[in-house]
C-alpha cells in the first residue's frame, strides 16, 4: 500500500501516548484476579480488554472529535470518517489470562480506508513497533532504545521461519494447507498473536500466517510490516481492507509471499 499524504507528528505522538497510557492499564491486571467473562463467539473477554479501549475511545473523541472509531469490545463509532483509529485492546486475551506475557496492544489510524499509523506494543516485555506510512517501522527494546526494522532475505519455505497461532483457528478446508506449510518450512511454530508480526518485521521471522482475523487485528500490522520491507495481503494476494476475509499472509520477500500464496490456493 502507499500513501503520499504527510502525517503529523502531534499524530504520532498522540498515538504513542494512547498505548503508554493502555501500557499501564492492562499492566495494572495482568496476573492479577479479574472478571473474566465469555462474548457471544466464546472467546474470552476481560475487565482490562475493556478498559483499556474505553480509555483510547474516550481520549480519541476528546482529541479528535471528528475522527471515526473501531474497536474489539464496543464496536464503532463514525466509521465512515475520513479519518479512523482501530484498537484491541488485548490482542492474545487467552495469553493475558493464563499469565503468559505474549500478548499486545495495537493501534491503527487509518486515513480514507489506509492504514498510516500502526503500533504494536507488548506491555508485559515492555517491546513496541512503530510503523509510519512512507518511513521505517521503528523497535523500540525493553531499554527504551530504539532499532530501525529489516526483513530477512528469506526467499523459500524450505528456509522460512514460519508462525501460526493456533491451528485450530483454521477451517476444516485450510487445515491441510497449514499442515503443508508447518511440514515444508525450516522452523515451523504456535503461538505468538500480534508478536509474530513484530518479530517478522525485526527479521527473526519469515512468514506468518493467520485466519479468523478482524480488522481491529490487521489494520496496525500494516504499516509495521511495510515499513519494515515485508509484505501482508490476504489469502489471494490482495490489500487488506474492511471487508477482507480474515486470512492474512505476512512474508519477508516477495519470492517467500508468492510460494506462500501458491501454497494457500492450491491444495
Amino acid at each position: 500500500m502507499t500513501n503520499n499524504r504527510d502525517i503529523p507528528d502531534s499524530t504520532v505522538e498522540f498515538a504513542k501516548s494512547l498505548v503508554d497510557q493502555a501500557r499501564k492499564v492492562s499492566l495494572g491486571g495482568f496476573r492479577e484476579s479479574i472478571e473474566i467473562a465469555q462474548k457471544s463467539d466464546l472467546s474470552p473477554v476481560t475487565e482490562i480488554d475493556r478498559n483499556v479501549e474505553s480509555y483510547v475511545r474516550d481520549m480519541v473523541a476528546k482529541t479528535y472529535p471528528s475522527h471515526g472509531f473501531l474497536g474489539e469490545e464496543f464496536g464503532s463509532l463514525n466509521l465512515d470518517a475520513e479519518e479512523l483509529w482501530v484498537v484491541d485492546p488485548i490482542d492474545g486475551t487467552r495469553s493475558f489470562i493464563t499469565g503468559w506475557p505474549i500478548w499486545g496492544t495495537l493501534l491503527a489510524k487509518l486515513y480514507n480506508g489506509f492504514p498510516e499509523i500502526g503500533l504494536i506494543d507488548m506491555p508485559a516485555i515492555r517491546e513496541r513497533w512503530v510503523g509510519i506510512c512512507g518511513k521505517s517501522c521503528t523497535f523500540e527494546d525493553n531499554t527504551g532504545t530504539l532499532h530501525q526494522c529489516q526483513v530477512s532475505n528469506c526467499k523459500t519455505l524450505a528456509q522460512a521461519r514460519f508462525y501460526t497461532t493456533n491451528i485450530l483457528y483454521f477451517g476444516t478446508g485450510d487445515r491441510p494447507k497449514i499442515e503443508s506449510l508447518l511440514q515444508q518450512t525450516a522452523v515451523p511454530r504456535f503461538g505468538g498473536d500480534c508478536y509474530s508480526y513484530g518479530l517478522l518485521a525485526s527479521g527473526h521471522v519469515d512468514l506468518v500466517v493467520e485466519a479468523m482475523l478482524e480488522p481491529y487485528d490487521y489494520f496496525a500490522l500494516i504499516p509495521v510490516v511495510e515499513g519494515a520491507g515485508g509484505i501482508i495481503t490476504d489469502w489471494s494476494g490482495n490489500p487488506l481492507q474492511h471487508g477482507s476475509d480474515g486470512r492474512v499472509v505476512a512474508a519477508a520477500t516477495p519470492q517467500l509471499h508468492s510460494a506462500a500464496l501458491d501454497l494457500l490456493q492450491d491444495i
